[in-house]
């Protein structure tokens, strides 16, 4: 069953910090009902949308999954480098979706700006 407590977030939040802090991104990190880890990001020098195959709203959930197809450049960098950060030394995966059996240590979830304030690129 996947879970994060704070705990876990106290001991993965420098290699995440250590990751916003080299590419200029000024972000939060919060954990959703106990089970995923997530990073919000507010604005930075990373371009997502030059970067990316997304147009309009400057809103993105990041799909952990599948962003190497969405994102090139720097922003494919960064995302790499801040998922490894949130998977941590502890990670697992155990799942196997043809049983329907989903064992994992914990979820991560990125998102660019929120559905309220866009994401701010910075000079």
């Amino acid at each position: 069953m996947a879970y994060v407590s704070q705990s876990m977030k106290k001991e993965l939040a420098p290699a995440i910090k250590a990751v916003l802090k080299k590419y200029k991104v000024k972000g939060s990190i919060a954990v959703r009902h106990h089970s995923t880890l997530v990073v919000n990001l507010k604005s930075g020098s990373v371009d997502f949308q030059k970067d990316s195959n997304h147009d309009g709203e400057y809103h993105y959930q990041v799909n952990p999954y599948w962003f190497q197809d969405h994102y090139v450049g720097t922003a494919k960098s960064f995302l790499s480098e801040l998922i490894e950060a949130m998977k941590g030394p502890n990670f697992f995966d155990k799942s196997d979706i043809m049983t329907d059996y989903h064992h994992r240590s914990h979820y991560f979830d990125v998102n660019i700006g929120k559905y309220n304030e866009k994401y701010v690129v910075t000079a």
